[in-house]
């Protein structure tokens, strides 16, 4: 933003976009990304890294404000990062991978070179199964921004996407549509008993194959785009059926048979029915609300109600419409708990006691009704704003977004907040988060212009305006 588009803002949009400014990263000359967070009171770590997935908020905010050379620029740096090459080495990255961040580093000579991480120094040694979900997602909110596949179409391009897919696509052992994971494979990056099939990769999953679906139009893509449009309705099914929790589900559930065997199986999971809190559930749950469970797996039915899946299974249109109407309700309905004095929180209800001791394993930062394990993240604001305009919902946005007005700039823009209502900053929390910024200037930008959600979101289900891509396609390509 130019000081002239400053006039007339608010203070706190004003601080904002000051500080939005003040986070972005340069390399050679050019802006290729933003740090993770300009907090000087505190040591850098990797904090002064630009992650893939704190980015995207960033990203699309500069894609609405015509700032688009820098999410060229990023998009450019980060596929050059990515392995094209499979390493013998097993604890090397897999070929197709985007890193979780990357940092400008200097050769000792007055030379700049990029310096990627993909896990191997992060705590605990994550794998960022996200990054290249969140990648695919941002590269095509570029060309809807700028109605200009021209940049998707390119060699390095393709084959960047391609190369995801195949990575996200690749036979394994597994016999669900979902994608398989390792714990903490995506924004809670730590032991929160969210491996297997958590419902936060699926939904990012389900949106990056619609994404590449729109993308993958050159020729030579023909393979993956068939096992993009034969994987999507079977993980769409099977996510509104096997995933969705409301009253007539939890009905259902509670007279399971277990130990069923066969094709003819109605508890296809084994859930035992007494491992689930169904009278807390029956409490907890509107008449006419409902969710997304976190996970779902052999004898295993997660009911935490985890906020990233729940709202990005709304935008990409991976929830019914009616489905959707139904997660709105619930966060209304229950909006001192998953909202409260600051959007907004992660998962809720938190893991306590002997159950927090032993899925955490005691983890000092992940303490009941903080960080990951029910603490309240201000950048998911910009996902309950996209929610809340695809479901016409926005008065519930409006309400979320006076609510972080209220407090987020006295507050120094706090990475994330602590306790059952978010009245307290994260005892860890960075300040200056850029993601806490980008989130709450994209959901003010998404409520001011709804036509905007397009970046972000998918109305036609792929195939029915794959004939005019190709067409396009072929045109331009032969050329």
């Amino acid at each position: 933003m130019q000081l002239d588009d400053l006039i007339g803002l608010r203070e706190v949009d004003k601080e904002a976009w000051r500080a939005l400014e003040e986070s972005i990263i340069y390399y050679k000359g050019s802006p290729v990304g933003t740090v993770a967070a300009y907090d000087l009171s505190q040591e850098a770590l990797n904090y002064d890294q630009c992650f893939i997935r704190d980015f995207v908020s960033a990203g699309i905010i500069f894609l609405m404000k015509d700032r688009t050379e820098i999410v060229r620029n990023f998009l450019e740096v980060t596929l050059k990062l990515q392995p094209k090459e499979q390493e013998l080495d097993a604890y090397k990255p897999a070929k197709g991978m985007i890193p979780a961040s990357f940092k400008v580093a200097s050769d000792g000579s007055g030379g700049e070179y990029l310096q990627a991480d993909f896990g191997e120094h992060a705590i605990a040694r994550v794998t960022p199964v996200d990054s290249c979900l969140w990648w695919v997602i941002l590269l095509r909110a570029y060309v809807a921004a700028e109605g200009d596949y021209s940049l998707a179409y390119r060699a390095e391009f393709q084959e960047g996407v391609r190369l995801i897919m195949e990575l996200c696509l690749a036979n394994r052992f597994d016999m669900y549509p979902t994608l398989l994971v390792p714990d903490g494979a995506c924004m809670i990056d730590r032991r929160m008993g969210i491996y297997g099939h958590p419902l936060e990769i699926q939904s990012l999953f389900y949106t990056a194959l619609r994404a590449a679906r729109e993308l993958l139009i050159c020729r030579g893509n023909e393979d993956i785009v068939a096992a993009i449009d034969s994987r999507l309705p079977l993980l769409r099914a099977h996510i509104r059926k096997h995933y969705w929790i409301d009253i007539k589900r939890l009905n259902a559930i509670y007279r399971f048979k277990g130990e069923e065997y066969g094709e003819t199986a109605v508890n296809q999971f084994n859930i035992y029915v007494d491992s689930l809190p169904y009278y807390e559930l029956d409490k907890w749950l509107p008449k006419k609300g409902g969710y997304l469970a976190g996970n779902v797996g052999p004898s295993q039915l997660d009911i935490r109600f985890f906020t990233l899946g729940n709202l990005m299974a709304i935008i990409s249109e991976l929830t019914t419409e009616k489905q959707s109407q139904a997660i709105m309700v619930l966060i209304e309905e229950r909006w001192e708990d998953l909202v409260a004095d600051m959007p907004m929180k992660i998962c809720f209800p938190a893991l306590e006691g002997e159950e927090y001791r032993l899925i955490t394993g005691c983890d000092p930062k992940n303490i009941p009704w903080s960080y990951h394990n029910g603490g309240n993240w201000p950048v998911l604001l910009w996902m309950l704003a996209a929610a809340a305009v695809k479901t016409n919902r926005i008065s519930l946005a409006e309400r979320a977004i006076e609510i972080a007005e209220s407090r987020i700039q006295e507050d120094e823009w706090a990475e994330y907040y602590d306790g059952k209502k978010g009245r307290l900053i994260g005892r860890q929390a960075r300040l200056y988060q850029t993601w806490t910024i980008s989130g709450f200037l994209l959901a003010k930008e998404l409520i001011k212009n709804p036509s905007k959600l397009p970046l972000v979101s998918f109305e036609a289900f792929p195939g029915e305006q794959s004939s005019r891509a190709c067409e396009f396609e072929i045109d331009s390509f032969d050329q």
